[in-house]
């Protein structure tokens, strides 16, 4: 494995989601980074901006079992991990295992379940394993979640705890494309009303497991030198010091800011991580873990907004 290769994964990647998706780069980008960091991915934008499109051809575009999960409000937790049902012929109970068990799981509009269903997602997230009747099952190393949400709709929904929504690497926030990106897409699919087929749209799959394990143990070794560790440390600390924010990012933060920074490096062809990719990152990795104190949104400000005043105020290494 070279850097190259892992260059040439990532090209691929694009190219073959780009005949479905118009625009959406610094989505695409993340999603990238999340996939070789061996993150979860939470997207978040209003309806009709192609997040569960984006989620699906990704997914097509990797040779991973893909699974899909439509969070309702009676959705229950056997629902989700299976359940084991007695047989009466052998006289023993039998695991029917539930849409969890696969390896890219879409968790299409997750807020619309009760937090007792979504605290089934915990263990799955932070082990890729599941206990059912004290069982332990593991769910294999390529798992991953995407998951997706939606901002302005309250009625019916239940936001996701704190402790859920830490177990994403990445808070991707999906805005509307640009004009000309607009058009494109009137271009390409104004001729339908239904999401297109990928069978139709030719997307071939560039990578497996395999050469996913591979790609990320080499990403594990890009080097992190200590001015680095440094600087990801003080963002990190000066988010628990901030006046704005009620409650600051926690070490698990500071992990992931490392581990994403080496594979945003890796992808652009460097074998070591500078100062960019931890900018680049910063909010990303921070928006969904810090909590803004409530004078501070009496003000107007935003998470992303005081950690770019986080970012602008921490010396970075030379």
């Amino acid at each position: 494995m070279d850097l190259e290769t892992v260059r040439a994964i990532g090209e691929g990647l694009r190219t073959e989601i780009g005949k479905a998706v118009v625009g959406q780069d610094a989505a695409v980008d993340l999603m990238m980074v999340s996939l070789l960091s061996e993150g979860h991915v939470l997207l978040e934008g209003v309806p009709g901006t192609a997040k569960t499109l984006l989620s699906q051809t990704f997914a097509a575009a990797l040779s991973l079992r893909f699974g899909r999960i439509q969070f309702t409000p009676d959705l229950m937790p056997g629902d989700l991990l299976g359940t084991n049902l007695f047989n009466f012929q052998t006289n023993t109970f039998t695991l029917t295992k539930g849409p969890i068990f696969t390896e890219l799981l879409l968790a299409d509009e997750i807020n619309r379940t009760p937090p007792k269903t979504q605290a089934a997602l915990l263990q799955a997230m932070n082990e890729r394993a599941v206990t059912i009747d004290g069982v332990n099952h593991d769910l294999g190393k390529g798992f991953m979640v995407i998951a997706t949400q939606n901002p302005i709709e309250q009625q019916g929904t239940y936001p996701l705890p704190e402790a859920q929504i830490d177990r994403f690497l990445f808070k991707v926030v999906i805005d509307y494309p640009a004009r000309d990106e607009e058009r494109a897409i009137v271009v390409r699919h104004g001729h339908r009303t239904t999401m297109p087929r990928f069978d139709d749209l030719g997307i071939q799959p560039v990578a497996n497991l395999e050469t996913l394990q591979a790609v990320r143990a080499f990403v594990a070794g890009i080097r992190l030198s200590d001015e680095i560790v440094d600087y990801v440390v003080d963002l990190i600390r000066t988010t628990r010091e901030h006046p704005a924010l009620q409650f600051g990012a926690s070490p698990r933060a500071a992990n992931m800011l490392a581990t994403s920074g080496r594979a945003h490096a890796a992808l652009r062809g460097r074998d070591y991580v500078i100062p960019d990719d931890i900018k680049t990152l910063a909010s990303p990795v921070l928006r969904h873990r810090v909590v803004m104190a409530p004078g501070a949104e009496i003000e107007g400000l935003d998470a992303d907004g005081v950690i770019a005043q986080i970012v602008d105020q921490t010396a970075a290494p030379r």
